[in-house]
């Protein structure tokens, strides 16, 4: 037996419940992990609260980090002993879980458990909106919501990398500093400032040719004013509530816009899919190019506390729960 959270009913923090679970010996193409670390996600909030519908009951979590201990049939690229990093499917809040070994990526040494929980399912995200979503290139402009945030972190940096300007936005000073300090051009207190007035001032006028909104109804319809025309927003995550269109022709009167609501699911469709993510968001961690944030670990045993600090957004960086 193991211990892990369940969620049994949609609703509050509360419906995470620590139970005993018999993870079993892996099946067919999958792998028996020992978790070390345990990514903290919205993704996790929106399962719970059943945004996101998810069949119950459910182990909740999409990410972690680990120890191979057992190795199921068919599967060729494990062995027992080898340290790997997953994000998805769910049922990462556990001591130990059954993953598809599809879903799982090889650590290199230099990269600690502690690192891969908090940066894989992030770093993957924002691989695929700089890369994928949309070809991000250096002479272009981009405004991150929530820039203080996990994947906002990686995502400032990575652009930054790529050499695009970015402009970002967080809740307090003290948040901003974070984001200057992660390379970003220009970091607005949108609780404080007009965050479109000031894209504007920054950008001459013109607009960004990208915004990346994790935040959602909040911050969804001031930030179609802050695109330039023909510019694309990207909303891939609902941490204020979900986003709705009042109607279609709001993106002709703001300068033909586009929209696209991308999620790792759509993306990640293989192995390879994953696998190639990880390895350029590894490369550039080992490189010095993206620093991970760790700024607070919780007990596994306290996954309800952890929740609640981050729907209050009470977070900055990454967050861990450690079994």
């Amino acid at each position: 037996m193991t211990k892990a959270f369940v969620v049994r009913e949609y609703g509050g923090p509360e419906q995470l419940r620590l139970e005993d679970v018999d993870v079993g010996a892996p099946g067919q193409g999958q792998l028996k992990i020992r978790n070390r670390a345990i990514g903290l996600n919205f993704v996790d909030v929106y399962q719970r609260t059943g945004l996101y519908k998810t069949p119950l009951p459910f182990t909740a979590g999409n990410e972690g980090a680990g120890d191979v201990v057992a190795v199921g049939p068919g599967v060729t690229d494990f062995a027992v002993g080898d340290r790997i990093a997953y994000q998805g499917p769910i049922g990462a809040y556990a001591e130990e879980r059954i993953l598809p070994a599809d879903k799982a990526v090889r650590l290199p040494p230099a990269i600690s458990y502690e690192v891969a929980a908090a940066s894989l399912l992030k770093g993957a995200t924002a691989f695929y909106l700089l890369h994928w979503t949309h070809t991000l290139k250096a002479d272009e402009t981009i405004l991150v919501h929530a820039a203080a945030g996990g994947t906002g972190q990686i995502l400032t940096q990575w652009a930054k990398a790529i050499g695009a300007r970015v402009i970002g936005t967080a809740g307090s000073d003290e948040k901003c500093n974070t984001v200057r300090g992660n390379g970003a051009d220009l970091a607005i207190n949108y609780k404080s400032d007009d965050f479109v007035a000031r894209v504007k001032e920054f950008t001459g006028g013109r607009g960004v040719d990208v915004v990346y909104d994790g935040v959602g109804a909040v911050t969804f319809e001031p930030s179609l004013d802050c695109l330039k025309v023909r510019g694309l927003m990207v909303s891939f995550g609902n941490a204020s509530g979900p986003v709705s269109i009042p109607r279609l022709g709001i993106l002709a009167d703001k300068g033909s816009l586009y929209v696209t609501r991308p999620t790792g699911a759509g993306y990640f469709r293989t192995a390879n899919d994953l696998r190639v993510a990880a390895d350029a968001l590894f490369n550039l961690i080992e490189l010095g190019r993206i620093k991970v944030a760790i700024d607070q670990t919780w007990p596994l045993a306290q996954a309800v506390e952890a929740h609640r600090a981050l729907e209050a957004r009470q977070t900055t960086g990454s967050t861990l729960l450690l079994p």
